[in-house]
C-alpha cells in the first residue's frame, strides 16, 4: 500500500515538474516579443511614440484655447456702445485668448466698410485653425501608416520563413520556421495597435478643434451683429 501511494507521489511530481517546466518555455516578455519583429519595428515604435507626443501636446493645447472669460464679450458690447474703441482694443490686448486677438482686429479696423472687417477676421480665425490643428495630419498618416508597415513586416516574415523553408531541404523543422511567423505576425499586431491609438487620437483631437472653431464662429458673428446695430 505505501509502495502505490510512493508511485503516485512519483508520479505527481513528475507533473508538476513538467507544467513548470512547460510554463518556463511558452514564458515571453513583452519586450522580448517585440525583438520578434525585427527591424521593422523601429519605425512602428518610432510612431507610437510621435502619436502619443502629439495628442497630449495638441489635448493640452487645445484644452487651453478652449478657455474664455465669460465676462469678455459683454464688456466689449459695453465699450462699443459707450463709444469707448481704444478701451475694448486694450482689452483685447490684455487678453490671451484667440476670441480676443480675433476681435482685436475686428476693432482695429472699425470705420470700414463691413465686408472688410470681417474679412480681417476670417484671416486670423484662419491663422489660429491652422495653428490649432498642427500635428493633427501626422496623427492621420500614422493612422493609415502603422498598419501599411505592419503588414510590410508580414510579408517579409513570410518569405524569411518561406526562404529557410527552402534551405532546409527535406529537413524541415517548425523552429526554423519560427523567426520568420514571429517577425510576421508581431509587426501585423504592433502596426494595427499603433494605426488604432492613432486613429481614435486624431478623432479626439478633431473634435475639440471643431469644438474651438464653432466657438468662434459664434463670436465673430456675435460681433458683426454688434457693428450692424444702428446707432442709437
Amino acid at each position: 500500500m505505501t509502495g502505490i501511494f510512493l508511485q503516485v507521489n512519483q508520479v505527481a511530481d513528475t507533473a508538476q515538474n513538467a507544467a513548470q517546466a512547460g510554463k518556463g518555455e511558452l514564458t515571453l516578455s513583452f519586450f522580448d516579443l517585440a525583438m520578434k519583429g525585427g527591424i521593422i519595428m523601429i519605425p512602428i515604435v518610432v510612431l507610437l511614440i510621435l502619436s502619443i507626443y502629439i495628442f497630449f501636446e495638441r489635448y493640452f493645447a487645445l484644452k487651453d484655447a478652449s478657455k474664455e472669460d465669460p465676462t469678455f464679450m459683454n464688456r466689449i458690447k459695453d465699450y462699443i456702445h459707450d463709444g469707448k474703441i481704444d478701451a475694448a482694443h486694450s482689452l483685447c490686448q490684455s487678453t490671451n485668448t484667440i476670441t480676443a486677438r480675433m476681435l482685436e482686429t475686428g476693432i482695429s479696423r472699425i470705420g470700414r466698410p463691413l465686408n472688410d472687417i470681417n474679412t480681417a477676421i476670417e484671416n486670423i480665425a484662419n491663422l489660429e485653425t491652422a495653428r490649432l490643428e498642427k500635428g493633427l495630419p501626422t496623427l492621420a498618416t500614422t493612422a493609415g501608416g502603422a498598419p501599411m508597415i505592419g503588414f510590410l513586416g508580414t510579408v517579409m516574415g513570410m518569405i524569411k520563413a518561406f526562404y529557410d523553408m527552402a534551405n532546409a531541404g527535406n529537413n524541415i523543422d517548425i523552429t526554423l520556421l519560427s523567426n520568420g511567423i514571429y517577425t510576421a505576425m508581431v509587426t501585423t499586431v504592433a502596426g494595427l495597435i499603433v494605426g488604432i491609438l492613432a486613429y481614435f487620437a486624431y478623432n479626439i483631437l478633431v473634435a475639440r478643434v471643431e469644438k474651438v472653431i464653432f466657438r468662434l464662429e459664434a463670436r465673430t458673428t456675435e460681433f458683426m451683429d454688434l457693428l450692424n446695430e444702428p446707432a442709437n
